[in-house]
């Protein structure tokens, strides 16, 4: 069906561009409501008036010449055909435009239509656009749909060393060095099907290749503008040549301070471990002589008496444990710890390490506040964190430790926090910003190697918590820590009986400190046990052989790790060659030699309940 006249007139009318038909002779014969509000005309005024006085006066002298060309030789010119146009309104305004031209013939003659658009927003956000390439920081190149490139900013000519010119419509892997091509094209094409936005530094390593031929690492961040299909993506482009060579630098630094720092340890570690070996063997004795004698007293005072004795040697052994820990790596044993033990713990020690100068005070809150971590650890960054206190309150001051249970809405679990807060010198906010970092320290080299606090902070997010430092000049510090609370009951000491622990079966005690292989032996004895003793390996095993020989069967050998002539690990080794059925239990004052041992482990001094059982269960398996 040929659409009628009023169909037409209303399609033209509610076209969204203003449209106008002119004549040959430049007459305006049609001008639709778009048109009026455009150029604020009346259409009575517009019809039969020259199209000339919609254009400028400063263009309006070549206009009759370019009209009667495309008479001439009408083509179809479609909207942004990239000319620079201009229209003129009735009040002698003017506005950039596009315009898009055809002819048609009618029984009047032959009309050219045109289809004007005001496209002054589009240029000012052009404008705008170029303003922003022109200022940003980084070099910016739009590439099309095809790969070419389409615009460059300034930077861009300055980093790659090509003119705007000479990149445009060249493609984008003019910019990429040749080794990467193929691969750039495959990421290419996977972008166009899936563009997303790539902010800058997504950790990709990428690079860019200059005019010259050198090149060089960059960060690139991706942006699509999208129309249906991807139209252009616009690239910033970061040259990091420099940052990478101050990492490099750090990381060198760094390595070196690891490496001086590892060599301390490690002659720290080999003065602790023969420390702790010697000092937990003397408090073996103390505790395994307070057990006997326990064992005939009934005087209530002397019972309260060896009680502290005891208590005393336990402490001792935690002491030992703490000394450690400034010396080696712990391998994390995390259990369900409750904070304020740990705390009261640690007190104790901090009471006398601190100094008459430093008045320590605890606010613990109401139980329970257990979390999931390695208790050793936490005591180590308490005792970190109370040092570095001590060492902030040269003249002396306050140093209170507290603790609470915090519920926040929403939070799958509560929190357990621990506040470490001084009165000391307190540090400014360039300090407290890189506290953390390791390495990183205010005191001289003789007093600090910076890992302390390095260390409080991997120990504490490896326990899936949080730390913070809140610190002002002149009025002290406070440490934050969070950590995650749970509902898991905590390890509790068996402190049952041990008489039904003892038994009937040989044990060979491997042991050079006498006082404490005598103790342990007598221990053995008291709770049923036939007790051969050795005063290191090699006397072992020749006491095996002759054991052997006679056909007495031991069930069980109990050694020292760390002895003279012959090691607890290699006594194993000769045993399990020569007698494969019987089992070992080891003895160590230093957690370093309990590695790769083919048995349980007690840590010295061990206490009796904890032998007793090792051994039954040991036997019994």
């Amino acid at each position: 069906m040929e659409p009628t006249d009023a169909v037409l007139r209303g399609l033209l009318a509610t076209a969204p561009d203003a449209l106008l038909a002119v004549d040959a002779d430049g007459t305006i014969v049609y001008a639709n409501d778009q048109a009026v509000h455009l150029f604020g005309w009346a259409r009575e005024e517009l019809l039969g008036c020259s199209v000339d006085v919609l254009v400028p006066e400063r263009f309006r002298a070549r206009h009759p010449a370019l009209r009667a060309g495309y008479v001439g030789q009408p083509t179809v010119r479609p909207m942004g055909a990239g000319l620079e146009l201009w229209a003129r309104r009735k009040d002698g305004s003017e506005f950039p435009a596009e315009v898009s031209l055809s002819s048609f013939d009618t029984d009047d003659g032959p009309l050219m239509a045109a289809a004007i658009r005001d496209v002054t927003a589009a240029r000012r956000t052009e404008q705008k656009f170029r303003a922003v390439l022109a200022s940003a920081p980084d070099a910016i190149i739009g590439v099309d749909a095809s790969g070419a490139i389409e615009l460059v900013n300034a930077q861009a000519e300055r980093l790659f060393g090509w003119s705007a010119e000479e990149l445009v419509g060249r493609p984008i892997e003019t910019l990429v060095p040749d080794a990467a091509h193929e691969r750039h094209r495959r990421h290419r094409h996977d972008y166009a099907h899936d563009p997303q936005v790539r902010p800058m530094g997504a950790g990709i390593s990428l690079s860019g290749r200059r005019r010259d031929g050198t090149e060089f690492p960059a960060e690139i961040s991706l942006s699509a503008v999208v129309q249906g299909e991807v139209e252009l993506v616009l690239a910033a482009v970061r040259d990091i040549t420099e940052r990478i060579e101050l990492e490099k630098e750090r990381r060198a630094r760094a390595a070196q301070q690891r490496q001086e720092q590892s060599h301390r340890l490690e002659s720290l570690g080999q003065l602790a471990g023969g420390v702790a070996h010697d000092f937990n063997n003397l408090l073996g004795v103390i505790l395994n002589y307070a057990t006997l004698i326990g064992r005939s007293v009934t005087d209530e005072t002397v019972s309260a008496d060896l009680g502290e004795i005891q208590a005393a040697a336990e402490r001792g052994a935690a002491l030992t444990r703490q000394l450690l820990t400034f010396a080696r790596r712990d391998v994390v044993h995390t259990e369900p710890v409750e904070v304020n033990e740990v705390v009261e713990g640690v007190a104790s020690m901090l009471s006398r390490t601190l100094g008459e100068h430093v008045a320590l005070s605890l606010e613990l809150g109401r139980g329970p506040l257990t979390v999931m971590a390695d208790r050793h650890q936490l005591e180590h960054v308490l005792l970190n964190l109370a040092l570095n206190a001590r060492d902030a309150m040269p003249e002396g001051g306050s140093l209170t430790i507290r603790s609470e249970r915090h519920h926040e809405p929403g939070a799958p679990v509560d929190t357990v926090v621990l506040r470490v807060c001084d009165t000391g010198t307190g540090m400014p906010p360039d300090v407290v910003a890189r506290a953390f970092e390791p390495f990183f320290t205010t005191k001289s080299h003789s007093e600090g190697s910076g890992l302390g606090l390095a260390t409080v902070y991997g120990i504490v997010r490896r326990s899936g918590g949080t730390v913070q430092i809140d610190s002002e000049p002149g009025v002290g510090t406070a440490v934050t820590i969070g950590l995650p609370a749970t509902s898991l009951p905590t390890a509790v000491s068996r402190v049952e009986g041990t008489e039904h622990l003892g038994g009937h079966e040989r044990v060979l005690l491997v042991e050079d400190e006498e006082a404490l292989r005598v103790g342990t032996a007598r221990l053995l004895s008291a709770h049923g046990y036939d007790v051969a003793v050795a005063g290191d390996g090699v006397e072992a095993v020749e006491l095996l052989e002759r054991l052997a020989r006679r056909g007495d069967h031991v069930h069980v050998v109990l050694t020292d790790v760390a002895m003279p002539r012959m090691r607890g690990d290699e006594l194993a080794l000769r045993v399990s060659e020569r007698h494969p059925d019987i089992p070992l239990v080891f003895m160590s004052g230093h957690e370093a030699d309990a590695t790769r041992l083919a048995g349980p482990v007690l840590a010295k001094p061990v206490a009796q309940h904890t032998l007793l059982r090792a051994l039954r269960e040991v036997i019994d398996a």
